[in-house]
């Protein structure tokens, strides 16, 4: 039991009070549309972002350099 459907009545005793007309789910709805949860569009200029191939490429590179490494580091002996 929740107390925000239920109000005192005079004598000490709660009696529960009907909900609103307005849907809870209107109201969330509609507090999402205020104009403080936007977020202001913020323009860098500095920024250039990198493309999704360029990343990927990055990574798959380093991987591969850093297996190479291992792969020499332990054929050769190097670590031993």
């Amino acid at each position: 039991m929740t107390l925000q459907l239920h109000k005192p009545d005079g004598r000490g005793a709660m009696v529960p009070t009907p909900a609103p007309a307005k849907t809870r789910a209107e109201d969330w709805r509609k507090g999402l549309r205020s104009a403080r949860w936007r977020v202001a569009p913020l323009g860098n200029t500095e920024m250039n972002p990198t493309s999704t191939f360029a990343a990927v490429a990055f990574w798959v590179g380093l991987a591969a350099l850093t297996f190479a490494l291992l792969l020499w580091g332990y054929g050769s002996h190097f670590w031993h």
